[in-house]
């Protein structure tokens, strides 16, 4: 990763990336199955961090592409078997570890000419100077790990204020 910020760098332009966010001991039965789904409140924190563009949850994207019988996750007395879903199934944990993954956008300001319009709607072209960081995901790894603690630790409370009256 070193290597290729390096390399970045030296051409006066920007990275993005990926951040996996592994949440471990969450317990089973948090969330709801429709309007304070765990996945929505998770995924709604997340997406609240400027650069981050897209987020997915234990297999994502890659679901779409398969049968239900390729990524259910099938018990049996030991627990789940699998962990395609990502520890949620209808917005409510299982009590797998969760499994999140933010994809973050490159920085837009780099060093590199680039073209855009003034105030008056006129065509120029700008360079930016400074120091600019490469790319965003050595600092944004605290950022979600943050956003992903502060809602598990809401939906705990909630759990307990109900279960409490």
């Amino acid at each position: 990763m070193e290597e290729k910020i390096a390399a970045v760098r030296k051409d006066k332009d920007s990275l993005g990336g990926v951040v996996e966010i592994i949440a471990r001991g969450v317990p089973a039965g948090l969330g709801e199955p429709v309007f304070d789904k765990m996945d929505a409140d998770l995924t709604k924190a997340l997406m609240s961090i400027g650069t981050v563009k897209a987020v997915e949850i234990g297999d994502g994207c890659a679901v779409a592409q398969k049968a239900g019988s390729q990524i259910n996750d099938q018990m049996n007395k030991k627990g789940f078997q699998t962990n395609h879903a990502g520890g949620i199934l209808a917005g409510i944990t299982t009590g797998q570890n969760i499994i999140l993954r933010a994809y973050c956008k490159p920085i837009p300001s780099i060093g590199q000419e680039q073209k855009t319009l003034d105030t008056k709607g006129k065509e120029r072209k700008i360079e930016i100077s400074g120091r600019h960081d490469v790319c965003v995901i050595p600092r944004i790894v605290p950022v979600c790990e943050a956003m992903v603690c502060i809602v598990l630790a809401d939906h705990l409370l909630r759990q307990r204020a109900v279960i409490n009256g």
